[in-house]
């Protein structure tokens, strides 16, 4: 259990994190202010440069039992906050807009936990992943050799999810969040004189055809397998003049389906389509792919896990507003755990996530602590716990 005193020194140190965010693959200093904070709890190991900056904290009862691991985000958003806070962000253009600074007190107040209470079998894992808002952070962490040696059997991970009542946890098993992935399409062609347009090959008829026949190769409609959606997010042809006919043009895209192997039969389709579209206009073509994410889908054991725990909490759950379009770095997790994400709620009217005037709220982390530790519990025990003997 919290303490006041935990409470406290946990609320201090999220806003001082809040107040110097590090974006994906930039968040040295923030890995350091974890390590800190974990050294005194005395874990088993502590790993560094997982992934880049992730870091692992294992708790191991040295008696044979699952491993469980749970997840936590190290990085902020590119986005300028806008807050009057005491903690706001005072890196510009920077911020903890998505509340990972809050899920890394999930983390720390289990790991005072543990430290008090050490577990009586198995081993928890605490892993503060980098790079989640870019999609790489994940990927890395498990293609890092040092993950081998603490590869869990079960994975869990909170977010906040603005728009459901305060504490109450929306899961499920099955799809929770759609994998995703971005593309950047360019079109290269020749630049002309605007007098003389026909002495030059433009891309702009070809992004014009292009635009709503990509629409068309993924609509949206239920979150079934069969989903497929694609948003033009960014478009850019030529230079901002009026004496130059374009000669080149760029065109941003967002890939969503509620399956990976649906994931590889539309970018096939996004890219056939633009090759023959710049090839009818004559232009050169290229593809660069951005913030791939996999799908994050819910292992039923372990969701089930989750459930237990928080029914036998008393916190409100179900499968409420589920799955979702968005997506989450936490799916790669499950590739070779038995996962589950949960989503809990700040209240119905709370700002939105990745939103300037977001912050994550300090009253929800007893909340999540205690459903973390009780997974713990029910699986591994407490050492000298007379009902684990």
């Amino acid at each position: 259990m919290l303490t006041n005193s935990d409470k406290i020194e946990l609320t201090e140190l999220r806003r001082k994190l809040h107040q110097y965010p590090e974006i994906s693959g930039e968040e040295a200093e923030t890995a350091k202010t974890i390590v800190r904070a974990l050294t005194p709890l005395t874990p088993t190991d502590i790993y560094v440069n997982l992934g880049g900056h992730g870091v692992a904290a294992v708790f191991d009862s040295e008696v044979e039992g699952p491993t469980l691991m749970f997840r936590a985000e190290l990085d902020a958003l590119p986005i300028q906050e806008k807050s009057n806070n005491p903690w706001a962000s005072t890196v510009a253009g920077k911020a903890h807009l998505c509340g990972h600074d809050g899920h890394m007190m999930f983390l720390l107040a289990l790991a005072r936990m543990l430290s008090r209470a050490p577990i009586a079998r198995g081993k928890v894992v605490l892993m503060f992943q980098p790079a989640e808002e870019d999609g790489s952070g994940a990927r890395a962490v498990v293609a890092d050799a040092n993950y081998q040696e603490i590869k869990p059997d079960y994975a869990f991970a909170i977010h906040i999810e603005p728009g459901k009542p305060w504490g109450f946890v929306a899961t499920r098993p099955g799809l929770i969040n759609c994998a995703s992935q971005g593309m950047c399409i360019k079109l290269v062609g020749k630049t002309a004189h605007a007098a003389d347009p026909e002495d030059g090959i433009s891309p702009a008829l070809a992004i014009a055809s292009l635009i709503p026949a990509l629409n068309n190769l993924g609509t949206g409609g239920a979150l079934d397998d069969n989903f497929r959606l694609v948003t033009v997010t960014h478009v850019n042809i030529g230079e901002a003049t009026f004496g130059i006919a374009p000669g080149d043009g760029t065109l941003y895209i967002t890939l969503r389906t509620a399956k990976d192997q649906s994931m590889h039969s539309i970018v096939n389709d996004a890219k056939n389509l633009a090759t023959s579209i710049a090839k009818e206009h004559k232009l050169g073509i290229e593809f660069s792919v951005f913030d791939e994410f996999s799908a994050s889908i819910n292992d039923e054991e372990a969701t089930n896990i989750a459930i237990n725990a928080m029914d036998a909490l008393n916190i409100k759950n179900g499968p409420d507003g589920l799955p979702m379009r968005a997506s989450e770095d936490f799916g790669v997790f499950g590739w070779d755990a038995k996962a589950a994400m949960l989503c809990m709620g700040p209240g119905e009217h709370y700002a939105s996530l990745h939103n300037p005037d977001y912050d994550f709220p300090d009253d929800l982390l007893p909340l999540g602590a205690s459903i973390f530790e009780r997974i713990t519990r029910d699986l591994l025990g407490t050492k000298n716990d007379d009902s684990d003997q």
